[in-house]
């Protein structure tokens, strides 16, 4: 069995290592006029995926998924937080969301197009799902039951692991998603409880991302990257 500490390391480094680069990209963009820094989003996002995906792959043997179970529940679940997270916009007749991470400021030159693009659902579908579901799903939610989460069983349901993690999981997103990032948490627990599967987790929330990129590529509403 891993040591506790290096279960801790593994479930919460990754995503340390992740919103510290996120942080790091934000203050640069913001406070500087230089194009490679203006736009540090092309080369900080392809770090953090690559950064990330290293040490998800590191730790990969302290991580539980089990088989996929209930896969059509988890896709609907899937299709549902997709169609909640854009509801704003494609239904509700909200303001686009156009300001964001952008690609067709490279569309003079293919190859850093498409290079920026690849790099950008590998984030979005592959590394986020796995480490987010990690942390959120596979640590927290049986953090908050047992400081030595590891003995709890995946899936474990205690109503203040639910509210804990679907608020803090709300609020760890941008303002203007709160109302569907809460509506994620709570179902991406859902499927945490109904499949005790930590891949079930991670393959619900890779085909809402899925869903999702695929949209803003259709709409260019970048802000929701």
């Amino acid at each position: 069995m891993q040591s506790h500490r290096r279960q801790l390391i593994a479930h919460i480094l990754p995503m340390v290592v992740f919103l510290v680069l996120l942080a790091l990209c934000q203050l640069v963009t913001t406070h500087s006029h230089a194009f490679v820094l203006r736009h540090a989003e092309f080369w900080v996002y392809p770090v953090q995926t690559l950064l990330c995906g290293a040490l998800l792959l590191w730790f990969r043997r302290c991580y539980e998924f089990h088989r996929l179970k209930n896969v059509i529940f988890t896709l609907l679940i899937a299709l549902a937080v997709f169609v909640v997270w854009i509801a704003p916009q494609q239904f509700l007749n909200f303001v686009p969301r156009t300001g964001g991470f952008d690609p067709e400021i490279l569309g003079n030159n293919p190859a850093f197009y498409w290079s920026a693009i690849s790099f950008r659902f590998l984030r979005l579908v592959v590394v986020v799902p796995l480490m987010e579901e990690i942390f959120w799903r596979g640590f927290l939610l049986r953090f908050v039951i047992d400081e030595h989460f590891e003995r709890i069983p995946f899936g474990k349901f205690t109503w203040p692991s639910f509210a804990i993690v679907t608020v803090v999981f709300t609020f760890s997103h941008l303002r203007a998603d709160w109302f569907a990032a809460f509506v994620a948490g709570a179902l991406y627990n859902v499927v945490a409880y109904r499949t005790r599967s930590l891949a079930s987790c991670v393959l619900a929330h890779a085909v809402t991302n899925l869903l999702l990129g695929s949209w803003i590529m259709q709409t260019h509403q970048w802000g929701f990257w």
